[in-house]
């Protein structure tokens, strides 16, 4: 029962993570694509910045933003933030299902560091807390006032971090663990600092107060911050589906291509949004940095290979391999404590099916090292080795 329950609550949080992460970046970026778009023009009430004419599901909308607040506090207002709360919650508890209560699997390798799963999960709980509070505490220093220089030093600092992470979790969990620092960042922006200060000058409006400006240029500050982090968090979020980007050897600085090309992709469209151009070159930037991504994910697992090929092994050879170091899950009754299922249906416990999934025991066992998941089967080099010359060698049946 405890089993089917972990099940249900895995596959309701990833739903509703996925569906609030889609709310959440729709409205992140139609607003900044809004404030980048509005217009000063004569005739405008007092206060509004600009405004803009658009037109959706049938009708027309009139836009206006007020750069500080309108005169009278409106009857209504619509606050964007449980879309921010909602996808942090449900990965938050995606992360403690999966990667906190399965670290022996997802979280930790053994080749990396062998530590439990008590050690991994608060090394994890505590970088998101400490990341959080360095990136707070350089945005309120005088280097806050510099964004492009708080730009540069954030995205070395979260380099550096993804590098120490992938010498601390498994590839997979090094992945997670940064794309959910970069989204606890993302969230506590909404939290701490955009919607505090939008109530801030609510309540000094129906205090009959006149608001403080820097109020609303902090928030805004922060959402811009947040629009240029979306990308790559989506990418993080969607790597590990793809052991060729985490379980390789030069995952890191897959992570710190990601981190620089999902900015300029940014700001080739706000710069058409704000009526700058289309900066065109960006597209070739990003086309560069994809090519050498896919160029370090084909540099195969971290333990380098130094010697050749062996000579090629037998199919029964082979099928020992699997069988020792990959049944116990991709079986038909798998028997590791927790899994059960195999894993995305792939079977490994006959040899029809160990031929038919040739190409994915290349790409998760030879050309990376994502399974087995933590190596808690502990395949060894030579193994690994075994299984490349097969395949080099066709991966038949002989």
């Amino acid at each position: 029962m405890e089993l089917v329950l972990t099940q249900w609550a895995e596959s309701i949080l990833r739903w509703l993570h996925v569906v609030a992460g889609i709310a959440w970046i729709g409205s992140s970026f139609y607003f900044i694509h809004l404030d980048l778009s509005l217009k000063p023009r004569p005739g405008l009430p007092a206060g509004v910045k600009g405004d803009e004419w658009q037109v959706h599901g049938g009708g027309f909308y009139h836009m206006m933003k007020y750069i500080v607040a309108p005169a009278q506090m409106p009857d209504s207002l619509t606050w964007f933030k449980w879309e921010a709360y909602t996808t942090w919650l449900s990965g938050f508890g995606l992360l403690v299902i999966v990667y906190y209560l399965g670290a022996n699997l997802f979280l930790i390798d053994k080749s990396v560091l062998d530590m439990t799963a008590i050690q991994a999960a608060s090394i994890a709980f505590v970088s998101l807390v400490v990341s959080w509070l360095a990136y707070e505490g350089l945005c309120r220093s005088p280097l806050g006032k510099h964004e492009v220089a708080l730009a540069f030093v954030g995205y070395i600092y979260l380099v550096a971090l993804t590098y120490g992470f992938t010498h601390v979790f498994s590839g997979r969990g090094a992945f997670t663990q940064i794309g959910a620092l970069i989204g606890t960042i993302m969230v506590a922006n909404v939290f701490v600092i955009i919607i505090p200060y939008q109530k801030k000058t609510v309540e000094a409006m129906i205090a009959g107060k006149v608001p403080d400006p820097i109020w609303g240029q902090l928030g805004k500050q922060r959402s811009v911050h947040n629009n240029y982090l979306t990308l790559p968090v989506v990418f993080l979020m969607l790597s590990n589906h793809y052991p060729l980007f985490f379980a390789t050897r030069y995952n890191w600085m897959i992570v710190a291509i990601v981190l620089a090309i999902g900015p300029v992709i940014r700001h080739f469209f706000n710069s058409r949004h704000e009526g700058k151009g289309s900066p065109w070159w960006t597209w070739g930037v990003a086309a560069a940095g994809m090519a050498a991504v896919a160029w370090l994910s084909a540099a195969g697992p971290a333990s380098v290979r130094t010697t050749a090929l062996p000579p090629t092994p037998k199919f029964a050879q082979v099928q020992n391999i699997i069988l020792g170091r990959c049944s116990m899950c991709h079986a038909a009754e798998p028997v590791w404590v927790g899994v059960p299922t195999a894993p995305k249906g792939v079977l490994l416990d006959s040899p029809s099916e160990i031929l038919r999934h040739a190409s994915l025991i290349d790409a998760y066992a030879v050309r990376s090292q994502a399974m087995p998941p933590g190596n808690v089967s502990e395949m060894t080099a030579k193994e690994r080795l075994l299984l490349a010359s097969w395949l080099a060698a066709g991966a038949s049946d002989k």
